[in-house]
């Protein structure tokens, strides 16, 4: 089993700084990530289930941005 090794923050100002760098890293990928999915015609529900929240919360976060990047979506169909 691999050795893990935990790197402690001198300062605690130094460990939220880390919490912040991390936070924004993770926004900035799943931006990424979403995205890459919704180019390889993923739906908003899919996604959705992928990140573990409800469809309704991924199209509110991101749609302006992948609509502003001028991509197509998948529309859903009338019932």
């Amino acid at each position: 089993m691999p050795t893990t090794t935990t790197i402690q923050p001198e300062t605690p100002a130094e460990g939220l700084a880390a919490v912040v760098a991390l936070r924004r890293l993770a926004d900035q990928l799943e931006a990424a990530e979403v995205e890459r999915a919704i180019r390889q015609g993923w739906t908003w529900s899919r996604i959705a289930e992928a990140l573990g929240v409800t469809r309704q919360a991924v199209h509110k976060k991101f749609a302006k941005r992948i609509e502003a990047a001028g991509i197509e979506t998948r529309r859903r169909r009338d019932v």
